[in-house]
């Protein structure tokens, strides 16, 4: 019994003097319970409570797998998505393909170019809508260059179809606009297009709002697919900022003074001087104000100790 009662607070990791003291007080016989008030009132700790800084060795681990930092691995907890702050890119591929074309010919290789460039910055999200007819076999009215490359892209899922038909020898072709303009505005994405869907954005005043602010021209340069480094003017966010979900605001950048130290606004400047740095910045006219006023109290202070002084 008392190997027993000794082995069982050793494993709740109170020391082995402790517990003799305590079971030569109260018995051989006495219940655990007594024992371990009796040691909690002599005040004896348990080891993992003396030293909480060491970790505990032993693990809990659910059956079926290794560790928990690999399950989270695994899952991707751990390590930060770039792809998930990226917008979803939506890309007019009847408009890049004709433009890299010189508005000639269908050119699939610049729809080739704009998806690689997205790709390259990291965007998982990218569809491309063309007609369905382009499949059919080029003709001299709508000459095609490099076809297989939207064999390609449909493979890789990225190049969507939109539908057409052929009725009684005419050819039927459903609005590919409307489909661009719904898709990116129910993935809050990115359109990429020079087109201004002006019928699209007098149809639905949320699309007019949508199409104003998430529309991101381009222009190929010798095979390079260029979009602006300000897609919303000069006074409007960067590409980055622009083509993420969650911007990044800049840091405020004071413009120095064109007049430098020859300014006379004074504080009300709104412009940066660095030899201001450690003066109260004061306007001229509060300046002069301030030196006029000090020689009178010092004028007024040496009156009173003339009075004061005795003949």
């Amino acid at each position: 019994v008392h190997q027993s009662k000794m082995d069982f607070f050793c494993k709740l990791g109170y020391g082995k003097q402790d517990i003799c003291k305590v079971l030569e007080n109260l018995g051989q016989e006495a219940l655990e319970d007594d024992v371990l008030k009796e040691l909690i009132r002599m005040g004896s700790k348990p080891r993992a409570l003396e030293n909480p800084a060491q970790p505990s060795q032993l693990k809990l681990v659910a059956r079926g797998s290794c560790s928990a930092t690999a399950g989270l691995k695994w899952l991707g907890e751990n390590e930060s998505d770039s792809s998930d702050s990226l917008r979803p890119i939506v890309i007019d591929g009847s408009n890049v393909a004709m433009s890299h074309g010189n508005k000639e010919v269908f050119s699939c290789w610049g729809i080739q170019l704009a998806v690689d460039w997205f790709r390259e910055r990291g965007h998982t999200y990218i569809k491309v809508f063309v007609p369905l007819w382009r499949k059919e076999p080029p003709r001299q009215d709508s000459p095609i260059a490099d076809q297989h490359i939207l064999e390609e892209l449909e493979k890789q899922s990225v190049l969507v179809y939109t539908p057409s038909r052929k009725v009684k020898g005419k050819r039927v072709v459903c609005y590919d606009d409307r489909y661009i303009v719904k898709v990116a505005y129910e993935k809050d994405g990115v359109i990429v297009s020079n087109d201004h869907y002006r019928d699209l954005q007098n149809e639905n005043p949320e699309w007019k709002w949508f199409i104003e602010q998430r529309l991101l021209m381009y222009s190929f340069v010798s095979n390079r697919f260029m979009p602006p480094d300000d897609p919303l003017g000069r006074r409007g966010p960067t590409l980055s900022n622009f083509l993420s979900k969650k911007p990044v605001l800049p840091e405020k950048k004071w413009q120095p003074c064109p007049y430098g130290k020859k300014c006379t606004y004074g504080n009300k400047c709104k412009f940066y001087h660095p030899e201001r740095q450690h003066q109260a910045q004061l306007s001229v006219a509060d300046e002069l104000r301030a030196k006029t006023k000090v020689p009178l109290a010092l004028g007024k202070e040496e009156e009173e100790e003339r009075c004061q002084c005795p003949p």
